[in-house]
């Protein structure tokens, strides 16, 4: 076979990087002693370094007899590619014959990677000796590298300097600028694009549609949008994902999820971009919709993010049952084993209160993380378990994992909720002092609300002075929280005032306000405090339950009754019309029409044969439990025999104590 075709044929796979099908035609070449011509081992080594096997291709350019400018460039421009710019710059300066422009846009482009400045001038000035600095290829490397460094005049310049703009050059200037905090002279560069006649493609809209975070941002993110429409582009994969990560940014759902539903031929960075952006706007229902429906409707393989995602949106639900079956589905696919998944394993089953088994799979996996020590340590503190969290704490020195500021914080909550006043303080005090972590609002906030729940106000009042960020919203708003608590009407007044001048943006400084002077029947002061709230032009957001019920999540709010089965719901709750009784010695007796239930036993004295027919089948479908135990407990001479029914609930969130429910009527066979 003549040198030419085996050439050809090289040159046709590596266009295609087709590297099994060029491996035969490089042993023909070798066997044939073709490889000696130096056009054909050009294209060897380029079809190497386009499949991104380096090692080959460096075996090849050494090997060979004769090189040319071809040869050098391609060997150069394949470290750079594949992030290896220390490598290129090395062979750049064994070079003996005059550089060509391809081979100075592959250096320059070296020098922006390793953000080194001094090289990249001084490849500049060699360029600029040689008039290869006015090229497209190398000018468009020269703003890249000068806006990585941050020189953004320096990049303008060799903007202005250019022979021949293309898009390249305006995408290079608007990404360095977004890089470099200045969006708006992005969007200058964006506009200046469109009036010298040249068309976006996808990689000028990264940048821009990056920089739309805020609500402030939200009308230039739309008209990026109908730009990308307008343009086609909003269909491809590339755009969509990056559309709706700017409207999950924005808090705009609703628009995230037509952008990805518009995408085309959706992957798998598509569907789990709209899962993060489901479980970053707070609609975990919506989150685990989607990954039911990429599971049964989509050949896309899910991956350990996408898992993940899942399982967050059962910890925001703290859905047990949905959060079974996808630790089930990772159990047979083995991808529990990812560190990123095991973490969120041990997530959900400690936000569903199933701490044990949440301790049992951290205890099981095989690599953790930071991540995985404070996911623990966090899930041990927000259920009162102090002192595990402290243990765990100790357990994670010992093996040589060093806190951040994220673990400070799961310690602090768990002080605060197990009631370790002393020991939170000494965590906190040791923060800068022993691991060079200085505290943050979030740590501050906690040591508060931990003083102020013990009553501590004057030491919290010290701590305060301290720090700058003292007068914070929710540090003040904790203040006022614990003097409530601890009934310090007069320090809730000074505090209220501070927080008030602060011109809060939630309502929960005026709640508390008003909470703190209904607890000492301060009635004047309560209608004062909603008046203020009402001025302020802020609404209080209705509070809302949530229940999972078959699978299906049903939510209520308070004043509002569009649900599908209000009415039966409000005739249930009429007919379970609570009185609460408090008796001297402190027991709480509830009057349900004619159930009387005591908060010690749990005992309901069931009178009406209809309700209780109503009433204990559904308790018992409700709680899956089954009758424990029935007996005669005493004989009426005017109602006759009394029955008692004992139902005992096993399994209950928080690590209570099992509750057991007797009820006693005048009718066995209401059993």
């Amino acid at each position: 076979m003549v040198p030419e075709l085996v050439g050809y044929l090289v040159h046709q796979c590596s266009k295609i990087k087709a590297l099994r099908q060029g491996l035969p035609l490089h042993a023909i070449a070798i066997k044939t002693a073709a490889k000696s011509d130096v056009i054909v081992s050009n294209h060897i080594l380029n079809l190497y370094a386009k499949c991104r096997k380096l090692g080959e291709a460096r075996q090849v350019f050494d090997e060979m007899s004769e090189r040319n400018l071809v040869s050098w460039s391609a060997m150069i421009s394949g470290y750079e590619q594949i992030g290896e710019p220390n490598l290129a710059l090395g062979l750049f300066s064994k070079l003996n014959t005059v550089p060509n422009e391809y081979v100075y846009a592959s250096v320059i482009s070296a020098c922006a990677s390793l953000k080194g400045l001094v090289q990249g001038k001084q490849t500049h000035g060699q360029a600029l000796k040689f008039g290869l600095d006015s090229v497209s290829f190398v000018s468009n490397a020269l703003i890249t590298m000068y806006m990585k460094c941050g020189k953004c005049s320096d990049a303008l310049l060799a903007y202005n300097e250019a022979l021949e703009l293309d898009p390249v050059a305006y995408n290079a200037l608007i990404t360095g600028f977004v890089e470099n905090q200045q969006p708006d002279k992005g969007f200058e560069v964006f506009r200046m694009m469109y009036q010298e006649g040249f068309l976006p493609d996808r990689f000028t809209f990264v940048g821009l549609l990056g920089t739309c975070n805020g609500r402030d941002d939200m009308k230039r993110g739309e008209l990026l949008h109908c730009q990308t429409i307008k343009l086609k582009l909003d269909s491809s994969a590339f755009i969509g994902n990056l559309i709706i990560t700017m409207y999950s940014k924005l808090n705009l759902l609703e628009e995230a999820e037509k952008a990805f539903r518009s995408i085309e031929e959706k992957d798998i960075i598509s569907w789990n971009t709209f899962l993060s952006s489901c479980s970053h706007c707070n609609d975990h229902e919506k989150a685990l919709q989607v990954f039911k429906e990429m599971l049964n409707e989509c050949r896309v393989r899910p991956d350990e993010f996408t898992f993940a995602s899942a399982l967050a949106a059962c910890s925001g639900l703290a859905s047990m049952c949905n959060g079974k079956q996808i630790h089930g589905h990772l159990i047979r696919t083995r991808l529990y084993q990812d560190v990123g998944v095991g973490n969120a394993l041990v997530n959900m089953y400690a936000k569903c209160g199933c701490i044990a088994k949440a301790y049992y799979i951290f205890s099981k996996m095989e690599h953790q993380n930071l991540v995985s020590w404070n996911t623990m340590i966090a899930g041990f503190g927000n259920h009162g378990f102090g002192g595990k969290a402290i243990e765990l704490f100790a357990k994670m020195k010992t093996v040589g994992v060093k806190p951040d500021s994220v673990t400070f914080v799961g310690l602090l909550t768990a002080s605060n909720h197990a009631g370790l006043v002393d020991e939170g303080l000494v965590y906190f005090n040791s923060m800068e002092r022993t691991y060079g972590i200085s505290p943050e609002i979030e740590h501050f906030s906690c040591l508060i609300d931990l003083l102020g729940r013990a009553g501590r106000l004057n030491e919290a009042e010290e701590y305060m002075k301290k720090f700058p960020f003292a007068h914070d919203t929710v540090v003040l708003g904790s203040l006022l929280s614990a003097c409530r608590l601890h009934g310090d009407v007069d320090t809730g007044k000074r505090f209220a005032r501070q927080l008030l001048k602060l011109q809060p943006v939630t309502t929960s400084p005026y709640v508390l306000l008003s909470n703190l002077y209904a607890s000492d029947e301060m009635w004047d002061g309560v209608v004062e405090a909603w008046k203020l709230l009402k001025g302020s032009g802020l609404k209080k957001e209705p509070g809302h339950s949530l229940i999972e019920v078959k699978g299906t999540f049903e939510k209520f709010t308070v004043v509002d009754f569009s649900h599908s089965r209000t009415e039966e719901i409000m005739d249930i709750l009429k007919t379970l019309s609570w009185e609460a009784i408090e008796d001297d010695n402190n027991n709480v007796t509830c009057n349900c029409n004619s159930f009387l239930t005591s908060t010690r036993s749990m005992r309901l004295m069931v009178m009406r044969r209809g309700l209780m027919a109503f009433f204990v089948p559904e308790l018992m479908r409700l709680w899956q439990t089954k009758v424990t135990e029935s007996s005669q407990v005493n004989k009426d001479p005017v109602h006759g025999p009394r029955w008692s029914l004992h139902l005992k609930k096993v399994m209950v969130l928080n690590h209570r104590p099992a509750v057991t429910m007797s009820f006693e009527f005048t009718d066995r066979s209401q059993i």
